[in-house]
């Protein structure tokens, strides 16, 4: 295998902390240039790419300095170029947030961000790599943007540009089924330009690996990696002040939570939200108090019911749900949440998707099974893959803050999958 993998090269595009690279390194193939617009997740790249060469700023600035770096470096096309543009724009949420910005004359109509698919396809054409790998948010399917010439959907834009050369398609996946301890949609879309990939294009009908993961086992497929399998044998912290990092391991830690978010955490059953929580009152304990179901407002978005009850409908205790006060009046009201707030993860299952916001107890279905606690920043890499390769959150002794680990870990794709991936393509190139 080494023959087949030595000196193969690659150049990353939109490249954040390095996270999707580890799998590429793990393979043999050396990211040796690189493109980011973030100064501190740049430095966090250096870091732990050494080798490559980094541009940080504005792609649409740089991009004819990293064609010409790389053409006046390397004697050869890259192997794969790999792009992981911003999804903001291209997500759900984002894009919701665009249209009511659009609608009250705040923003642009088409957010810019997702016509950097633009300078990224340019550095493709002129770079011409063995193989590209654009990754994204499944709505990237739907995503128009301008090219100077109209509107055009972003999928058809690349197919244009690059289908006379190019063979291949996008396709949705769940990292679950690559090994990923955690659900997470992806639109994945791999693009060759080799006879040998074409041809296994032709007989496959697509270029990513078959799952080797599933939900029931197979003879195909292994059973999902579920939370339980990934982290529960991590030491146990809580929220509590001096007890929330594990002396041994710095990045085993989370957010101190007061009094009373620790009841709320502390009576919320595995699977459940703390909006359901049901009386407390030892002489009462009643369990049939109305829980919190969502409902559709007249726009048809999932809002959150505010008439939950906070007190018991049978002795009027003070129910342990999350609630806010009135500054004014001093009433406590239920909290306007959706019902995935301060809810409790389920042990058998791969993890919900991990955003930049899963240390929030408030954020979406990131409790501890069992601990009164979020998920620790380990955790996070754990469950993000992260934590199977070598990498470093230190630069030159310190660690970089916590923020910038949150989003370095909810905005990375899992090395994983580009692991598998990338020996997947090595296959067919053999």
């Amino acid at each position: 295998m080494a023959d087949t993998r030595e000196n193969k090269k690659a150049v990353s595009l939109f490249c954040s902390s390095g996270i999707g690279d580890l799998g590429l390194q793990a393979n043999g193939i050396d990211t040796v240039v690189a493109c980011e617009l973030m100064p501190e997740r740049a430095r966090l790249f250096r870091h732990n790419h050494p080798e490559a060469k980094m541009f940080c700023g504005d792609i649409w600035e740089l991009k004819d300095e990293i064609v010409k770096h790389y053409q006046t470096t390397f004697p050869q096309p890259p192997f794969i170029l790999i792009a992981t543009p911003p999804c903001q724009g291209m997500s759900s949420n984002g894009m919701g947030t665009i249209l009511n910005n659009s609608k009250r004359g705040e923003r642009p109509e088409f957010d810019p961000r997702n016509r950097l698919i633009i300078p990224a396809v340019e550095i493709v054409k002129r770079l011409r790599p063995e193989w590209v790998i654009f990754e994204n948010v499944p709505n990237m399917l739907n995503t128009v943007i301008e090219d100077g010439q109209g509107t055009v959907n972003i999928i058809d834009y690349i197919t244009r540009e690059l289908g006379d050369e190019y063979i291949g398609r996008p396709e949705v996946v769940d990292v679950a089924n690559y090994g990923v301890p955690q659900h997470r949609y992806r639109l994945i879309t791999i693009l060759t330009r080799t006879e040998k990939g074409k041809a296994e294009f032709k007989e496959a009908g697509k270029l990513l690996p078959d799952f080797t993961h599933s939900e029931c086992a197979t003879m195909f497929s292994q059973k999902w990696v579920t939370l339980r399998d990934a982290i529960e044998g991590l030491p146990p912290i809580s929220s509590r002040k001096g007890e929330n990092i594990d002396p041994e391991n710095p990045l085993h830690k989370v957010p101190v939570l007061d009094d009373v978010k620790m009841s709320w955490v502390h009576h919320t059953p595995e699977g459940q939200t703390a909006m359901n929580n049901q009386c407390i009152n030892p002489e009462c304990m009643y369990e049939g108090n109305t829980l919190h179901g969502a409902k559709h407002n007249s726009e048809g978005v999932n809002r959150a019911n505010t008439d939950t009850p906070l007190y018991c409908e049978k002795c009027g205790s003070l129910l342990p749900r999350p609630y806010t006060v009135d500054k004014k009046t001093g009433e406590k009201r239920i909290m306007k949440a959706f019902t995935s707030a301060y809810k409790r993860m389920s042990w058998d299952v791969p993890a919900s998707t991990l955003t930049q916001n899963f240390q929030y107890a408030c954020s979406d279905n990131k409790l501890h099974p069992t601990q009164d606690r979020v998920l620790s920043l380990y955790e996070g890499m754990v469950i993000q893959t992260i934590a199977q390769y070598p990498y470093s959150f230190e630069i030159e002794g310190k660690q970089v803050g916590d923020g910038l680990i949150r989003d370095t870990i909810g905005e990375s794709v899992p090395p994983l999958l580009i692991d598998k991936i990338a020996q997947h393509l090595l296959e067919i190139s053999k």
